[in-house]
């Protein structure tokens, strides 16, 4: 059996607690190593064997995986943040239909809810968002012409983006073409939740320079939008002139 768990934005605490004790469980472990906190490798019972996929080809672990089935042994396939955002784990699944090998998905905190934890902000707030796009520029991996993102900038919507920290210029470019003011709010999360976790606020116009004078090159998200700015409506939810399901307006 194999379980792909998502690790969490960083902190090794943030694991779910089916993740840790799937961890704890597994006789062979493949983690993602440029991106997965080791720390969460303490959680691995004595005798596992452990392996860093940042060094290995798809092929490479599904040729793990297949040993490790072969002996009966359970697999954990440890990804960073959620494994269903860029965790490539289609192509995984689909392999291992191929060889009929079972798997399920545990899924993690993904570092877009960690960012926003450690922004301490609402990514939705009435008014200003209502809507969170998260996407990457385009780089060597080709974006589709429609999800371009000029085209997504031009919604004014929350923007999330991953593995884009060294494409800064560009994606002000990009950002600004799409409609984005220059001095709308941004914020680059270095390594959300991680005990180095650096947050560095700006606007759109300064995130290149903001990053370069921070040495901030990788593992980062950029988050865009005017819900980092202070004006918004509050929330009708909790309005004491709002009726509810569960209780009646005040009068």
């Amino acid at each position: 059996m194999v379980h792909f768990v998502g690790a969490g934005c960083g902190a090794k605490d943030l694991i779910t607690i089916r993740g840790a004790k799937l961890l704890g469980e597994a006789d062979v472990i493949i983690y993602a190593g440029s991106l997965v906190n080791p720390a969460l490798l303490e959680y691995a019972k004595e005798g596992c064997e452990i392996h860093n996929s940042a060094l290995m080809t798809l092929e490479q672990v599904i040729e793990v995986i297949k040993k490790a089935e072969n002996s009966g042994k359970t697999t954990v396939r440890l990804h960073t943040g959620d494994s269903s955002i860029y965790g490539a784990v289609r192509e995984q699944f689909d392999e291992l239909d191929k060889l009929g090998i079972e798997y399920d998905v545990c899924p993690g905190v993904s570092a877009f809810c960690g960012a926003a934890a450690s922004l301490r902000t609402e990514y939705t707030l009435p008014d200003v968002s209502q809507t969170v796009i998260i996407t990457r520029m385009e780089g060597r991996t080709p974006l589709p012409e429609k999800e371009k993102t000029r085209y997504l900038a031009s919604h004014g919507a929350t923007m999330v983006l991953f593995l884009s920290t060294g494409l800064l210029e560009d994606l002000e470019k990009e950002l600004i073409e799409g409609g984005y003011s220059p001095d709308t709010p941004a914020a680059i999360v270095y390594k959300a939740s991680w005990p180095e976790e650096k947050i560095f606020r700006c606007s759109i116009s300064e995130l290149a320079r903001t990053a370069r004078e921070n040495n901030v090159t990788k593992t980062a998200l950029i988050v865009v939008g005017r819900f980092l700015g202070d004006k918004y409506d509050r929330s009708k939810l909790y309005d004491p002139g709002f009726t509810t399901e569960f209780r009646e307006a005040e009068k």
